[in-house]
């Protein structure tokens, strides 16, 4: 015999509905951002990579093998949200 499951459905008020919410990220998160990248950075140099090209590579591809695994780097760069990555870094170099 199937238990019968309770579903309750939120509605949500037009006010909200048709705004575009927008967010900004804790300046403690960006710092551990550019910590991390810092680090990537530098693992990758020291492996005679362009550090420059490879995290393009990643950003672009999403393909953790462009991050070498020397020094955890591969395993930290994983931890950094592309998206939000990507958006600290148009916002840098726009000056905001």
């Amino acid at each position: 015999m199937k238990e019968a499951i309770d579903l309750e459905v939120l509605i949500m008020p037009d006010e909200f509905a048709n705004n575009t919410i927008t967010f900004s990220l804790d300046p403690v998160r960006e710092a551990d951002m550019k910590r991390i990248l810092l680090t990537v950075y530098d693992a990758l140099k020291e492996k005679g990579y362009n550090p420059v090209s490879q995290i393009v590579g990643y950003l672009l591809s999403e393909d953790p093998t462009y991050i070498t695994t020397h020094n955890n780097a591969r395993s930290l760069v994983r931890r950094i949200d592309r998206d939000e990555l990507l958006k600290a870094m148009v916002r840098s170099y726009l000056g905001e």
